[in-house]
């Protein structure tokens, strides 16, 4: 990839996209933070025994799902040897596994597995993202790569502004991130805040024009979450199904 091509800015660029498609290009191309730029490609030069032979994505890891979603999906940022490594959110690792068998149950995704960016996977009035685009160290980013990462969000819920009804966090991590994004983007965040929970519930009506959204807390899809039983399938499946519904579906 030539320097050229790489965005260092995304307060600028974000607002360029002009659909999501080419919003996810940009995505792909971001260099805005040094210290995950460093991470996420010397984990694809040292990679997992287990992905020796595998051609890691190492990038900036957009969002997935169709651009008329009306139930978006909020994580916390890629995983070091999932979608760090193959290019798509929740693909590859066993966080991934959890939420698409999920969505399958309830008819929102085509298939019940997510492997790989060419395995066929559609999903179904859903999209992924998450608040930061690069896998960070520890699972955890920064405040700041969080600030700088924001306008990719900003940016995807304009786009999406005609279609979403319902955001689903998976985490307090993500439910604290889109806060202020929801509130810049025509919604009506409640004061106080809404606090995060599993099952937790807030109506955002909006600031003019448009449609009220709801927004749901769910614990993450982490492996210490559903290997511990703090989430269940059926818990996910039960937040799920309430988001689906309150975005219009069945």
């Amino acid at each position: 990839m030539n320097l050229p091509d790489r965005v260092t800015e995304p307060r600028e660029e974000a607002p360029k996209a002009r659909d999501l498609a080419g919003l996810d290009a940009a995505v792909s191309r971001c260099y805005a933070c040094p210290r995950l730029v460093d991470w996420r490609e010397e984990v694809g030069r040292v990679r997992r025994r287990s992905f020796a032979a595998d051609d890691y994505w190492a990038r900036a890891v957009p969002g997935f799902g169709p651009a008329d979603a009306s139930l978006l999906l909020v994580g916390l940022a890629p995983a070091a040897h999932g979608g760090n490594r193959t290019g798509r959110m929740f693909t590859g690792d066993r966080s991934g596994d959890v939420l698409v068998a999920a969505l399958h149950e309830l008819g929102l995704a085509s298939q019940p597995t997510s492997v790989s960016r060419d395995d066929g996977l559609r999903l179904h009035g859903v999209r992924f993202t998450a608040p930061v685009h690069c896998a960070p160290p520890d699972n955890r980013p920064t405040t700041g790569e969080r600030d700088t990462c924001r306008p990719w969000l900003m940016r995807e819920l304009a786009l999406l502004r005609p279609t979403v009804r319902a955001v689903v966090a998976l985490g307090a991590f993500g439910w604290q991130a889109v806060l202020p994004v929801l509130d810049a983007s025509g919604w009506i965040v409640p004061r106080p805040r809404p606090v995060f929970g599993h099952g937790a519930r807030a109506v955002l009506e909006p600031a003019g024009e448009g449609r009220a959204l709801t927004l749901f807390g769910c614990y993450h899809v982490s492996q210490q979450n559903t290997f511990t039983g703090r989430l269940t399938p059926a818990m996910l499946r039960e937040v799920l199904a309430a988001a689906w519904a309150s975005a219009g579906g069945g």
